[in-house]
């Protein structure tokens, strides 16, 4: 089994967003139906399976409110890779080490085509892993020199500010309203609720909505939809799940077609941002061919 540490080996951020840039830039995107949602007792678990010439892949995946009181992950899950040609198992990794580097990364490159070159001070709503991992991703794409931390369990704001103070960056605890002074903006939350107001954004940042997953959550309020240009994993996906845009649509702030471009149309050159002044947008609600991606380059790699 691939796991956690051996991923982080194999596959750094930079390597991760490289290969995501890669395969969004290719004629053919890997085929990855939308996602299996199945309500359990605990939770939801769901089936993400994917394929193309990367190999044949499947993530397992639970979601579980209560763990995070309980000391324990939001997110449990695995991963199996298969060869594309035989169909022979590959390799078994770590599903949420890879949940983790994928949605980072994916944010990443994002970031590289979309956000400001200068883009310096970050703001970045949750204090989980996928907190962490974003602030790696957008180290790797982006000169971060300051970090505000906002999160509703202050205890973990502290210790994941500490933790950045302690690699060389300013780091400090915020509270919501924060964003006003960001370049950078990553909301990693589970909220059902906006944490991230269009009123509260500043001229020229970027914006990674990453926490809502089904089109009754939300991280961001329907300004800050309406005034941003929006970029998406793929549109199917982001009509079945993307609940930040589909309740701004519900109340009449955008239309359907507010979606300036997917990330595969960015990577192969549409222009989303056009002057310093623009409020950019990527929704990611996690499109099951990435974990493949970077599962691949993580078996090629081993």
């Amino acid at each position: 089994m691939i796991d956690a540490d051996t991923l982080g080996r194999l596959v750094p951020m930079e390597a991760a967003i490289d290969a995501l840039q890669e395969a969004f830039g290719a004629d053919r995107l890997p085929d990855a139906p939308l996602r299996s949602h199945i309500e359990t007792a605990g939770g939801t678990l769901l089936l993400m399976p994917a394929h193309g010439t990367a190999g044949v892949g499947v993530k397992l995946v639970t979601l579980t409110e209560g763990n995070p009181d309980r000391g324990l992950p939001f997110i449990h899950a695995a991963y199996v890779l298969f060869d594309a040609e035989t169909q022979a198992p590959r390799a078994l990794l770590d599903g949420s080490a890879l949940t983790a580097l994928r949605t980072a990364a994916v944010s990443g490159l994002a970031t590289r085509f979309l956000a400001r070159t200068d883009a310096r001070r970050l703001v970045v709503y949750g204090a989980g892993v996928q907190a962490r991992s974003h602030l790696v991703a957008m180290r790797a794409v982006r000169p971060v020199e300051e970090v505000v931390v906002v999160s509703r369990g202050r205890a973990r704001a502290e210790a994941l500010a500490d933790e950045v103070s302690a690699s060389g960056l300013r780091a400090r605890v915020g509270t919501p309203g924060a964003e006003a002074e960001a370049d950078l903006v990553c909301t990693c939350t589970t909220s059902s609720t906006p944490v991230v107001r269009g009123a509260h954004l500043a001229d020229g940042v970027h914006v990674n909505a990453v926490g809502a997953y089904t089109t009754s959550m939300r991280e961001l309020d329907a300004e800050a939809v309406r005034g941003a240009r929006v970029v998406v994993e793929t549109r199917e996906a982001a009509a079945a799940e993307a609940g930040d845009l589909a309740l701004a649509v519900a109340e009449g702030a955008i239309g359907p077609d507010h979606v300036v471009a997917d990330l595969a149309e960015v990577v192969r050159g549409v222009r989303v941002r056009t002057s310093d002044a623009d409020v950019t947008l990527f929704k990611s609600v996690g499109v099951a061919f990435e974990d493949l991606v970077v599962a691949a380059a993580a078996v090629a790699r081993a």
